[in-house]
């Protein structure tokens, strides 16, 4: 077995591994994401005319995002996609770089022991900043 950061695929496993977000420019929503989400680019494809194909992934995760124009989509319109979850290690921290990178987040809201708050890109696909207590924080 080859030593590798990607998770294993178990035996009756379903990985989740891309979401698919309806944007209406991808230049602008590539810039949102990397630029002020901090989401890591990992490919920008045009495979053929009129096609372009744009995977994003958020810092430490397995699942990543795709931009696209071009293919036959789930139908989605743009800002249609809601409350995808970041789950983060520190609320407050993660919220305060969005901030500092230009991105409006709502306050911290407590939900019974799980905190919570929310951001949309320029479409209008909301996010929520996640975090649950009781989930370990690896180490480095």
């Amino acid at each position: 077995m080859v030593d590798s950061p990607e998770p294993d695929v178990l035996p009756d496993a379903m990985l989740l591994e891309l979401v698919l977000v309806p944007v209406s420019d991808i230049d602008r929503a590539k810039a949102f994401y990397t630029e002020q989400v901090g989401f890591a680019e990992d490919v920008d494809v045009r495979p053929r005319e009129g096609v372009r194909v744009v995977q994003l992934t958020p810092p430490g995760s397995y699942c990543s995002i795709t931009l696209s124009e071009g293919l036959p989509g789930p139908g989605m319109a743009a800002g249609s996609l809601h409350g995808l979850h970041l789950v983060v290690s520190d609320i407050e921290a993660a919220r305060d770089a969005l901030i500092s990178r230009g991105v409006e987040v709502a306050p911290v809201v407590d939900a019974g022991g799980i905190l919570y708050a929310g951001f949309a890109d320029p479409d209008g696909n909301t996010w929520v900043l996640q975090y649950m207590p009781w989930r370990r924080v690896a180490e480095r």
